[in-house]
């Protein structure tokens, strides 16, 4: 029985030893796959790279907490296009707010933000810098901080 004990000691430690050469080659993986994703997220949010800056503008259109990482996207690495269209939502958001809460003009109030958002929803995806109709320049003048 003894060396029955040993037999399986063996096999013990020799399966130990191939789980452990597994998790070393899976940790050496993990560690490449990282880099590699690291070098991804760096490049995707260069500002040097003009998808960056495409990326914080169409960020910036998906709700008000999505307005907010766009914003802070873009105060880390600053490109013209995600400021623009940073400053460009925010304008649309508070003429939303502003026509929304006026009884009269209620429903044109929110169609109106709804066509704002569309149209520069648009530009952002294609990379146009294009003020929105009307109110767009306004925007940009007002909101330079940004």
């Amino acid at each position: 029985m003894s060396e029955e004990k040993k037999d399986l000691g063996d096999k013990a430690e020799e399966a130990f030893d191939n789980a452990k050469d597994a998790a070393q080659d899976a940790a050496e993986d993990v560690k490449e796959a990282a880099q590699e994703f690291k070098e991804d997220v760096k490049d995707a949010f260069d500002p040097k790279n003009p998808e960056s800056g495409k990326t914080v503008a169409i960020i910036a259109h998906l709700t008000l907490i999505g307005w907010i990482i766009a914003i802070i996207m873009n105060s880390s690495n600053k490109t013209e296009i995600g400021s623009f269209y940073v400053r460009q939502v925010l304008g649309i958001f508070l003429v939303g707010l502003v026509l929304g809460l006026i009884p009269i003009v209620n429903l044109i109030g929110w169609i109106f933000p709804l066509i704002l958002w569309i149209v520069s929803l648009i530009g952002a995806i294609n990379g146009n810098q294009k003020p929105v109709f009307l109110v767009g320049e306004y925007f940009q003048n007002w909101f330079k901080g940004l």
